[in-house]
């Protein structure tokens, strides 16, 4: 790889290059000892005025880095933008009285200044300022060096006790060979400053035990420098002796040494088969499941059960939702692909679904989608419409997981502009939330706004679907089009037309996404001058930069994602398989080794980077292979954790020193209650179908039109992905007050309990008992609620009409008229007897009876209803209130109905631990 400077600096830091790299070369003090005298140097534009203005303050967002400038005056925002900036800046000087120029004067405070006094005369900032201007203010040539690396000191800073500091020293590296010292211009930033904070000067000062990084910019480079203070004093040689039986668990422990930060026990066999089976499959392990798994004393029974969930149809179903969620199947942004609504996203979850189950490399999974064209190698424009046409036909068993890519991924509405192809692009693949980049240098990577224009190249060459083929098959499209009655239809209601044809089995055109090869460029001669001009290629971009490479001539390529693809699989590529790497870490734990996990900006360094260079080398090193990924980290001792803390880990949630309970994914959270609540030979079906499960619902959006499961409000209140943006964010996995409120109260969840076809029912049956469903369906609740407003009308004119006697009898009225009300009264409350009496009431004497000829095996009854929602048996605390609450209880499944309540209603329940 031919590196740029700055991806040198993150290889070096990434273990990559050894920092003997570079040879030793004598390094210049810096400018604040150079500049304190009287020296006559000028400065360098970009290696000293920029980042002096950035330390400074001048070009931040508040001050005249904003995009309207502040009082006429404009630089780029955090820099790096050195022609614009130099235009600007060369604006406010006077080469003929430097002294007087604006730029110095304003800072002074010797003309008044809205962002205040930023020098001081004669000091080593005025003084560089100064002589660059007495210098004739050079700007940034053509052939200027570029910075290498930034070299810190020390490396890693490990403190023990209040009080104690460590000064940062930083080291410019350019391609020159020379070497300055530039700490006084870097910007320092603390990324937790209760652990240790940063002066503007690069002084650390030890805070709160913990771990962070402190984070130095200069120039384009951003280096973090971890920053450990022990929670306890079980560090080095006093660390107890802890089993790491993978190189998982030695480098993670390998840094909870460092911090004194002791591991969890082990997880109970319960435990791991809950954590598991939810985490791979989405679904709880059932009751029969669980006893065979606690009662084998196999060593290696973990490990086999890890291999049976990947085997199983649930670790296929999530796994192809995740990656639906990472790369963006949305039905909003898909109903302009196909002709049938919201066929598009079960076609892109199809495709998917076929590559996980067969455990395709994750790399082979993305060529399918980055290189995707409408057309299979060597298909026809009639052949393709013929195929295209057969997944609609009823009775059709042809798939879009038989065709070779998935084209959808560049016709989603979102993904149109060159931007929004970067942009969303880079979330997916590598990590990256580049979008800063779009308008300025970005404030936390090594990404400028150049490396965002360069990067756009590859994605000018793909045209989106559009009802359209390809140019030389348009023709054809129109003769198809011309043999059905359409009319001048355009857009959706073309697309609804031939939707229709589609259902009736017949052919009919459709629109492609295809490439164009980029132009070609020919010299021509004009005036005498010879020019190269572009021939061809619509707007497809003749050259385009990889981030953090070389500009790629893509006029050699028919194609110009090949080499964008090229690179992303690329060992070389620091982004590719980290990303993936560490998306697979953060579902299973409660954070990514970088977190967000979509986040691996510089500043933003992983808690653990050997641990995260680990698994991206191996997954690199098994060709991509999922499932090796997931059997790595679930096999590790460290995935197995109790999530009991001790006194050293109670607080951490970024070391992995424990398991940390969280909340359930949307789509599992749903399919559990469900499960739960089924009887026998429903609960073991989830754990062997993916029929009705919510966590194979195709596409994403407020409605879920193709939702089958009615899971559809659960699934918004839980947090299930939009996949609006590619940002993991579009997912929300935070606890609520609307979560616990829809568990405890809401209709669906209650009508799920008392379901004939649930396990509340199938105990009744298995006892002989009568099964009284305590929670009617909508329509049963309506109508008892219409009962209870008939029964309190007829009370009140009940009540009312016994209220007149008692008043006449109490004046003495007359007898006859008191009988004859009496006699009235009787009849009425004869004729209203049914609507008198509560909707549920059976009478005192009724209850009673059936309450002594129900019985059920209570004992039996609160272990499975434990067993099949917590995944362990009760206590004999739990057993024994459980037991009192279901006899105490007007008939035993009304009991039971409020024990299963209560345990859908428990933390441990909802979260995984």
């Amino acid at each position: 790889m031919k590196a740029n400077g700055y991806v040198l600096t993150t290889l070096l830091l990434s273990g990559f290059l050894s920092a003997g790299t570079y040879a030793a070369e004598s390094t210049t003090d810096g400018v604040a000892t150079r500049f304190s005298g009287g020296t006559s140097e000028t400065p360098d534009f970009q290696r000293h005025v920029v980042p002096l203005l950035g330390k400074m303050g001048c070009n931040g967002r508040a001050c005249h880095g904003s995009f309207q400038g502040r009082g006429g005056f404009r630089l780029s925002l955090f820099g790096y933008d050195f022609k614009s900036d130099h235009e600007e800046l060369t604006g406010r000087v006077d080469p003929e009285t430097p002294a007087e120029s604006l730029a110095l004067q304003k800072p002074l405070m010797q003309i008044p200044h809205e962002g205040g006094q930023r020098l001081k005369e004669n000091s080593w900032q005025h003084r560089v300022l100064l002589n660059w201007i007495k210098g004739d203010s050079p700007g940034q040539s053509n052939d200027a060096a570029k910075l290498t690396s930034l070299e810190v000191t020390p490396a890693e800073i490990q403190f023990s006790e209040d009080g104690q500091e460590v000064q940062l020293q930083a080291v410019a590296v350019w391609s020159d060979g020379t070497r300055e010292v530039v700490t006084e211009l870097c910007r320092f930033q603390s990324n937790d400053d209760q652990v240790a904070d940063i002066t503007d000067s690069g002084l650390v000062a030890a805070g709160t035990s913990g771990d962070t990084h402190v984070v130095v910019n200069y120039d384009n480079a951003v280096v973090p420098v971890p920053v450990l203070r022990p929670v306890s004093d079980q560090t080095g040689d006093k660390y107890p002796a802890t089993p790491t039986p993978t190189e998982v668990d030695k480098l993670v422990v390998s840094k909870l040494r460092k911090l004194g930060m002791v591991q969890s026990d082990l997880c109970t066999d319960e435990e791991f088969l809950r954590r598991v089976s939810l985490d791979v499959t989405g679904a709880l392990p059932t009751p029969q499941e669980i006893s065979d798994f606690v009662t084998d004393t196999n060593s290696d029974k973990r490990a086999k059960k890890i291999d049976e969930l990947l085997e199983r149809p649930g670790y296929t179903a999530w796994w192809t939702t995740k990656l639906c969620d990472f790369t963006g199947n949305s039905d909003a942004q898909l109903n302009n692909v196909t002709p049938i609504r919201a066929a598009a996203s079960e076609q892109w979850y199809d495709w998917i679904h076929a590559r996980v189950e067969q455990n395709v490399p994750y790399d082979d999974i993305v060529e399918g989608l980055v290189m995707a064209e409408s057309r299979d190698p060597g298909e026809s424009y009639e052949d393709y419409c013929t195929n295209m046409s057969r997944l609609y036909h009823k009775d059709s068993d042809y798939s879009q997981a038989d065709r070779q890519s998935l084209p959808h991924y560049w016709a989603r509405r979102n993904f149109q502009q060159m931007e929004d192809r970067v942009i969303g692009f880079s979330y997916t693949f590598l990590g990256l939330r580049i979008q800063c980049a779009q308008c300025h240098k970005h404030p936390f990577d090594q990404w400028t706004q150049d490396d965002f224009k360069g990067f756009q190249g590859f994605f000018t060459g793909v045209v989106g679907r559009n009802n359209n083929a390809r140019p030389d098959s348009r023709k054809d499209y129109t003769a198809m089009l011309a043999k059905f009655e359409t009319g001048n239809l355009k857009g959706n209601q073309l697309r609804r037309e031939l939707g229709k044809m589609l259902q009736k089995g017949e052919t009919v055109p459709f629109g492609e996404v295809y490439t164009t090869p980029p132009p070609k460029l020919v010299v021509q001669e004009r005036n005498g001058k010879k020019r190269k001009v572009r021939k061809g290629g619509g707007r497809t971009a003749t050259s385009a930069r990889l981030l953090g490479e070389e500009e790629i001539d893509l006029t050699q390529y028919e194609d110009v994602r090949e080499p964008l693809m090229a690179w992303l699989r690329s060992p070389t590529n620091p982004m590719f398989s980290k990303a993936f790497v560490n998306r697979v870490w953060a579902s299973y734990f409660n954070a990514g080794i970088v977190n967000p996990p979509d986040d691996l900006n510089l500043a933003n360094p992983p808690s653990n980077a050997p641990l995260l260079q680990y698994l991206a080398d191996g997954f690199i090193a098994h060709d991509f292979d999922m499932k090796w990924l997931h059997r790595e980290i679930l096999n590790s001792r460290t995935y197995q954790l109790s999530w009991k803390p001790n006194d050293t880990n109670r607080l951490d949630e970024r070391n992995f020193s424990r398991a940390v309970p969280r909340r359930l994914p949307a789509e599992i959270a749903w399919d559990m209650v469900s499960q739960a609540v089924s009887n026998d030979e429903k609960y073991a079906r989830f754990t062997s179908s993916n029929d009705g499960r919510a966590v194979a619902i195709p596409g994403a959006g407020t409605r879920y039109r193709n939702d089958r499961t009615g899971a559809a409000y659960a699934l918004t209140i839980f947090g299930r992905s939009i996949r609006e943006s590619n940002c993991d964010c579009d997912r929300s996995e935070e606890p609520s007050l609307l979560q616990t409120i829809f568990l405890r109260n809401d209709g669906q969840v209650l009508d799920m309990l008392d379901s004939r076809d649930g396990w509340l029912a199938q105990v009744a049956k298995e006892n002989g008992v009568a099964f009284n469903a305590k929670s009617p369906s909508q329509s049963d609740r309506a109508a008892k609620a219409k009962a209870e407003q008939l029964r309190r009308t007829y009370a009140n004119r009940v009540k009312a009409q016994q209220q007149a006697i008692n008043k006449l009898k109490k004046q003495d009225g007359d007898e006859a008229k008191i009988a004859r009300l009496e006699a009235t009264l009787a009849k009425q409350k004869q004729k209203w007897r049914k609507f008198l009496r509560p909707a549920d009431a059976e009478g005192p004497a009724a209850s009673k009876q059936a309450n002594e000829n129900q019985s059920i095996d209570v004992a039996k009854a609160v272990t499975d209803a434990y067993l099949r929602t917590l995944s362990r048996p009760p206590t004999d605390d739990e057993a024994a209130t459980a037991a009192e609450f279901i006899t105490d209880a007007k008939d035993p499944l009304e009991g039971l109905r409020g024990v299963m309540w209560a345990l859908l209603n428990t933390k441990e329940f909802i979260v995984n631990h």
